[in-house]
């Protein structure tokens, strides 16, 4: 780490501590001298080229420079990039098992039971959206694309209306965690606040940015410079939200607010049952550390990662770390056996979050290891490279890593119909068009089960777009009471205000 306390009397402007006259030479060239320490320290890891185009940086750029490097953990890059061609260390799937799965049935107990907690303030939900809609034609977060197949709200409106609701009905809004990245965070924030934060009061909204990680060059170990003075960094992956969320603070203020459980979903499902009442219910009775639900796999070649039970301990593998035989292996009914797959969404313990996010080595989310092109500066030039081929290293955590950590774990079955349509792609399988649909279909379900029949093709979906706003209803059952409109022939069907109800 660079302690800048070392040179306190260090002239950003000047770019030197008074007096000091030590060169720096890079590339054959005496360039402006830079903090003497810091120039020793890029020296000794070889890495001096980062300091590249110094001289022609003002003050506050030198100073950001400064500051960015000296997050830098010089040991762990070097042991990363030396392990570069280690495979990804995997659990032991010779000894794995598909594990016991608790299907989601309505029960009233445990309806209950998650109902007091979220009417206790004992519930926070924490929303992953670090990544931007550049798959969908978009370079806004991807949490700002209009997702429902009639008004359009955003995937950000959708999830923000549902915590509303939970607030409306129990009495006690659950704060809302947005994790962010350098890339979408003043974004994310401008939106929220351009729309009032969907109802949300404000300081029930907040946002926290996950930890970056910069790119190493793939055939030296050299980091890469996104500009002069800038070296490229990248998000540090999901599971990065639990090191931001500990060193950040909010975990400690949970705890101080007597949060006991934290929701977790990512942003690109809009069917998610935000911090549902049930599933806090079977999460709470068990006494679970990590709770997750579950989807089953609609084919050998779904790309979902699966869980396995491995000497009791819960695992997620990666749909491309499980072997072929594995992923088509098939029981006596002809169903899949390794089929449970995961839609992303979990409930935590706070305590649980706050031990692996202070773990180190074993006990900590260890780094996933990819290969991606990266363009840079070439810093023998100064020309911008944009490689055709994979050239740099980045490196993530994911938050499935968590689970084996727990003592106590549960897997909740839910459907895809239900609970899982996410937004991936432009076209084709989860897309704009196949969320919208999978969100008239689950609508239209529900009106069904009110006597409000819809047309719909020999499919079965509906012939035209439907909606029902989490205002209005986060389920078939909110729907008893209410005076429902019979529906217009070969119009939408909207329930959006229910003030008009």
């Amino acid at each position: 780490m660079v302690s800048l306390s070392k040179f306190p009397d260090f002239d950003y402007e000047g770019a030197l501590p008074p007096g000091c006259r030590l060169p720096l030479v890079m590339n054959g060239r005496h360039e402006r001298t830079s903090p003497p320490e810091l120039v020793e320290q890029l020296r000794n890891h070889r890495q001096e080229h980062l300091l590249f185009g110094w001289e022609r940086l003002d003050g506050p750029a030198r100073q950001d420079l400064v500051a960015t490097l000296g997050t830098f953990d010089w040991r762990e890059l070097e042991n990363l990039y030396a392990r570069r061609s280690e495979p990804a260390k995997l659990p032991d799937l010779a000894a794995a098992v598909a594990p016991p799965v608790e299907v989601e049935e309505p029960d009233a107990a445990l309806e209950a039971l998650g109902s007091v907690a979220l009417q206790r303030g004992r519930v926070a939900v924490v929303l992953v959206a670090g990544g931007q809609g550049s798959r969908l034609g978009s370079d806004l977060p991807k949490g700002c694309f209009p997702i429902t197949p009639i008004t359009g709200k955003s995937l950000y409106q959708v999830h923000a209306e549902k915590v509303l609701a939970l607030g409306r009905r129990h009495g006690v809004t659950p704060p809302l965690f947005i994790m962010t990245s350098p890339a979408t965070d003043g974004p994310t924030r401008d939106f929220f606040a351009r729309h009032h934060h969907f109802g949300l009061a404000p300081d029930q909204v907040r946002y926290f940015q996950q930890g970056t990680m910069p790119a190493v060059d793939l055939a030296t170990g050299s980091l890469l410079l996104d500009s002069p003075g800038k070296p490229f960094l990248a998000p540090d992956g999901h599971g990065g939200c639990l090191s931001a969320l500990e060193n950040q603070g909010h975990l400690a203020w949970m705890q101080e607010r007597g949060i006991r459980s934290v929701f977790y979903f990512q942003v690109d499902n809009p069917l998610v049952k935000v911090a549902d009442p049930n599933f806090l219910g079977r999460h709470l009775r068990a006494e679970s550390q990590a709770s997750s639900k579950v989807v089953p796999k609609r084919s050998a070649g779904e790309k979902v990662g699966v869980f396995v039970s491995i000497a009791g301990r819960c695992h997620l593998v990666e749909y491309s770390d499980l072997p072929q035989r594995m992923a088509e292996e098939r029981l006596a009914d002809g169903g899949l056996r390794y089929a449970a797959g995961s839609p992303a969404i979990h409930l935590f313990s706070v305590d649980f979050l706050r031990r692996v996010a202070s773990g180190s080595g074993e006990n900590g989310l260890p780094f996933h290891v990819a290969r991606k092109k990266v363009p840079h500066v070439d810093t023998a030039t100064g020309a911008r490279v944009v490689p055709d081929r994979e050239n740099a290293l980045k490196f993530e955590r994911f938050i499935f890593d968590a689970l084996p950590q727990a003592d106590r774990w549960l897997l909740v079955g839910v459907t895809h119909e239900g609970e899982f349509a996410p937004l991936k792609n432009g076209e084709g399988p989860d897309s704009p068009d196949t969320v919208r649909l999978a969100q008239s279909r689950l609508a239209a379900t529900w009106l069904a089960s009110r006597s409000v029949r819809l047309p719909l093709d020999e499919r079965g979906d509906p012939l035209v777009p439907v909606e029902i706003s989490p205002l209005v209803a986060l389920g078939p059952d909110d729907l008893k009471g209410l005076c429902l409109p019979e529906p217009a022939e070969g119009k939408p069907y909207l329930l959006d205000d229910p003030d008009n109800l």
